[in-house]
This record gives C-alpha cells, structure tokens and sequence, in this order.
C-alpha cells in the first residue's frame, strides 16, 4: 500500500497549531507494505507560495518543501488559519467559490462573519468538524485534530486513528458532530467557586454515584444547599445537568461503532437499557439504535470526484479547510 500524500499550505503568519497538528497527528501513521516492513501511512508536504521560509504567528520559521508551481499531485490539502487569509481557513477556501451552497464550520468567533461574507455558505457554527463531500472543515487548533484522526479513520480504520490518540494523549477522539463549546467547558467557564473543579471529575466518574448527596459531598456542601447554589449557578438541576452529560459521552461513543448499545448505556452511568434509551429519545428526539445508524450513513454519504482548483490533485482528493 502506497503512503497518501498530505499537502499544507504554509503562509506568513499562519497559526502554528494549525500546521504542525495536523503535520505530526499524520507523521504517527505507519503501515505494512505487505512484505513484512513498515512505512509512513504519509508523506507529508508544506506547500508554499515560493522557496522562501515563512513564519508562523508564533515566530517560528518554517521553509516550504514545495511550492504551487511544483507540488505533486495530493490525496489532500490542508488549508490553515492565519491573519493573511483573515483568520480561518474557510475564509480562504470561500473566495475561491468551490465550497457554494456546502455546509462548513469555522470557530465560532468567526462563525458569524463567515456567514455574513459568504452567504451562500451553509454554516454551522458549533461542530467540531464536517464533512461534505470532498470538502471538510473544522473549528481550528485541536478540533483539527480531530478532524485529522477521522481522515485517518477514513483511510486505514478506526483502530490505526485511535492508536494515533493514544500515541498523542489525545483525551479522547470526538466525532464531528460534537459542539464546540461542549457541556463541561460551559461548566467552567460560568464557574466562579467551588463547582469548578467538580466539572472535570462528573466528566471521568459518569459510570459512578452521581447523586445530588454525592456532588453535595464533594463539594463539602448539604444536598439542598448544593441544588439551590447549583441551579442559580447554571439555570439546571444537578440531575439534569448529569444527564445531560451522560447523553452527551453515549453519544460519542455511539458514534465510534465500536461498542454495543446497551453496553454504551451502562459505560456513562444509566441503571438500565430501557432507563438509557428513554432518556436518550427524550433529549434527542431519536432512540440510541436509529442515532447510530443514521451516523453510520452518514459517514458513508462522501462524494467523491471533485478537484482542487488550487493544486492538480487527484480525481479523490480532499481539500481541508483548517480552522474553518
């Protein structure tokens, strides 16, 4: 099996995170060439507009192995954020028309005005990533990651994209339809007191004793005392807001397909499979089994085909839109 090759487009002022993330998520992938010996799943290309080396908006200088004029041909171009193409990749990718009528993301400081710019754009501002046909687009800096994982998801399975997460200490690998502002983040930042650090432990104990008297406990507060300060705090219950994380974890691991359903339910807390289902079609209006095959559709609803107006690519490459 020949190594896929990942062309970034490297700029004066591009965002660091966003060229070198991606460059070293791809650079963990190695694979069998069938007589025993192990190569790169990638090879990985910085294209620049000319020879010269650029810097990043940290500072750090960076010189093209390529340019336009002599790139080969790609199985992907990665396209990042930075201040030349006014902020986010999106933005660059839009003036060049061929994301019209698609569904992109960006991060959400931009959302807005990508929309307002571009609006014959169909814009989600709170994904993580998406995919539409061969167009994919994220939110930038580690929700590129993410997006990265799946591409390598997409072109050697899903065991060789989770030992890239591991290898990286990736906290977890998030599919695309995740928020951008998930639950716990809206936790900490609306957090002024001794809540704050109960936020990331609710998050890795969903499976355990999640009770108002057990959150009461650790934060050293009575349990009608906690319910008072925690709902005035976040406009929920703390059962609420527990269940809601819950759906939140099983729809994530729904998504990856690699775990049973009923076992999913059990994983992040709920009693039973008929306590999960019920609580799952009540906050997403679509029962655990059906959640997960519609994604599974999704994931294979790729068009294939279209080229890249900004390199000679092959006929089945993807243009990536980083931080948008």
């Amino acid at each position: 099996m020949a190594s896929k090759r990942i062309g970034i487009f490297g700029f004066e002022g591009v965002v660091g995170i966003d060229l070198f993330g991606p460059a070293q998520v791809f650079a963990g992938v190695e694979i069998g060439d069938g007589r025993g010996n192990v190569q790169p799943g990638y090879d990985v290309l910085t294209i620049g507009l000319s020879n010269r080396p650029f810097a990043t908006d940290a500072g750090i200088i960076v010189k093209p192995r390529n340019t336009f004029k002599n790139a080969p041909s790609l199985d992907t171009f990665i396209i990042p954020g930075g201040k030349a193409l006014r902020c986010t990749g999106a933005f660059g990718l839009a003036e060049t028309g061929l994301l019209s009528g698609h569904k992109v993301t960006t991060h959400w400081r931009f959302a807005r005005d990508l929309a307002r710019r571009f609006p014959d754009l169909q814009v989600q501002d709170n994904a993580i990533f998406l995919k539409d046909g061969s167009f994919y687009t994220s939110a930038g800096a580690t929700a590129g990651i993410d997006l990265c994982l799946h591409l390598i998801e997409e072109d050697y399975g899903a065991e060789v994209a989770l030992f890239v997460a591991r290898d990286l200490v990736v906290y977890l690998k998030r599919s695309g339809g995740q928020e951008q502002y998930s639950e716990p983040l809206q936790f900490q930042t609306q957090s002024i007191d001794r809540f704050t650090e109960l936020t990331s432990w609710m998050v890795s104990h969903l499976n355990e004793n999640l009770s108002v008297e057990a959150l009461a406990s650790r934060a050293c507060l009575c349990p009608r005392h906690f319910s008072r300060r925690f709902k005035r705090a976040f406009g929920h219950s703390p059962a609420d807001f527990v269940e809601k994380l819950r759906i939140d974890e099983a729809r994530r691991r729904l998504s990856n397909g690699l775990t049973g359903i009923e076992s999913v339910g059990a994983s992040v807390g709920f009693k039973s499979a008929h306590v999960f289902r019920r609580a799952f079609e009540r906050r997403l209006g679509i029962n655990p089994k059906d959640f997960r095959e519609r994604f599974e559709s999704n994931q294979n609803l790729s068009t294939p085909g279209k080229q890249s107006a900004l390199l000679k690519a092959r006929q089945n490459s993807r243009l990536v839109g980083r931080r948008g």
